[in-house]
C-alpha cells in the first residue's frame, strides 16, 4: 500500500540532489497548491498570473522562481485579498502545511525603483512553518517563505490566456499571454532595481524570450513606460526607441553583480560567461521584435 503523501509524490518528480534544490522544489509545490486554491476560490475571474513563476510553471522556464505575482485585470482600490488567502490557508493545511500570513506594506527606497513599483500593490508573505508528514531531505521545521503580490492598479493593454495544471489536483489559471509577459519583463529589466541593484533574473528571462522568438506587446510596454513617466512624447513607442532604452541599460549594468544575483536560481551557469554589454546589445538588435 502506498503511504506517501501527495506532496511527497510531487516532490519525488524533481530528482533533487542538494538541500537547496529540495527547498526550491518544496517552494514550487507550495506555489502550485496555492494556484489550485485560488482557482477554487474564483480568484482568476478578477486577476491574472504573471512574472517568472508563471513562466516557470506554464512555459518551462529553466530557472527556479520564488514569488507569486498577480495583477487585477481592472483597477480596483477596494480589492480585498483576505477571502482568497483563507482559501489558500485551507488548501495548504489539507496537504499538511502549517501556514501563516505576514502582511507587508510595500515601500520604495530609490527613484528608479519607485518608477517601477507603483502604488496599489498588496504584498503578503506566506510563511510555511512545518509540513506533516515531512519531506525527505528537508527539515520538518524548515521555514519556507513565498511572496504573494497583487497589483490592484494595473496599466492597460495586457493580453490573457487560460492554462491548466494537473498537480496536486487539476486546476485552471488565467495568465498573461507570452507577448504581455515579455513586455512586463522588459519593463522590469529597464526600470526595476532591488536595493539599487539590477536583478540578474530579469536579464536571464529576457534572453529566454529572445530565444523563443516571442514579440513584445508594444501597447502594454508603452502604457507601463508612460505611467512611470519615462515616455511622454506624442508618437507611439517604436522598436528603435526600445532598442535605445535597452542600449542605455546594458551600458550601465554591473555584470558581475547581475550574474551573482541569478546564480542561486539556475543549474547550468556556463551561459553567464558570455554576459556583457556587447552580448546583450547585439542580440537585442538582431532578435527583438514587437507587436503592432
Amino acid at each position: 500500500m502506498n503511504t506517501k503523501s501527495p506532496v511527497q509524490i510531487m516532490f519525488e518528480q524533481y530528482h533533487c540532489t542538494t538541500t537547496e534544490e529540495r527547498r526550491d522544489a518544496l517552494k514550487e509545490i507550495i506555489q502550485e497548491i496555492t494556484l489550485a486554491a485560488l482557482d477554487r476560490a474564483h480568484f482568476f475571474t478578477h486577476a491574472a498570473f504573471y512574472g517568472g513563476t508563471a513562466l516557470r510553471i506554464f512555459h518551462q522556464l529553466d530557472r527556479f522562481s520564488e514569488d507569486l505575482d498577480f495583477s487585477l485585470m481592472e483597477p480596483d482600490s477596494s480589492f480585498d485579498l483576505g477571502l482568497y488567502l483563507n482559501a489558500v490557508w485551507d488548501e495548504l493545511g489539507s496537504y499538511g502545511f502549517d501556514m501563516t500570513v505576514e502582511t507587508k506594506e510595500k515601500v520604495t527606497d530609490t527613484a528608479v525603483q519607485s518608477a517601477f513599483i507603483k502604488g496599489g500593490t498588496l504584498l503578503h508573505l506566506l510563511k510555511i512553518g512545518s509540513i506533516t508528514p515531512p519531506v525527505p531531505g528537508v527539515p520538518p521545521n524548515e521555514l519556507i517563505k513565498v511572496k504573494f503580490e497583487v497589483d490592484t492598479n494595473p496599466y492597460p493593454g495586457a493580453g490573457y490566456e487560460v492554462k491548466y495544471g494537473l498537480m496536486p489536483i487539476p486546476y485552471s489559471v488565467r495568465l498573461f499571454d507570452l507577448p504581455s509577459l515579455f513586455a512586463g519583463k522588459l519593463h522590469a529589466l529597464l526600470y526595476r532595481s532591488w536595493k539599487s541593484r539590477a536583478k540578474g533574473r530579469d536579464f536571464y528571462d529576457y534572453l529566454w524570450y529572445l530565444s523563443k522568438g516571442i514579440p513584445v506587446n508594444r501597447r502594454y510596454l508603452e502604457a507601463g513606460i508612460r505611467q512611470g513617466g519615462h515616455w511622454a512624447g506624442p508618437e507611439p513607442l517604436a522598436l528603435k526607441d526600445i532598442l535605445r532604452l535597452l542600449t542605455d541599460r546594458f551600458s550601465s549594468v554591473d555584470y558581475k553583480q547581475i550574474k551573482n544575483d541569478v546564480l542561486p536560481f539556475i543549474r547550468d551557469t556556463r551561459p553567464l560567461d558570455l554576459w556583457s554589454k556587447d552580448f546583450f546589445i547585439s542580440l537585442s538588435q538582431e532578435k527583438l521584435r514587437i507587436t503592432p
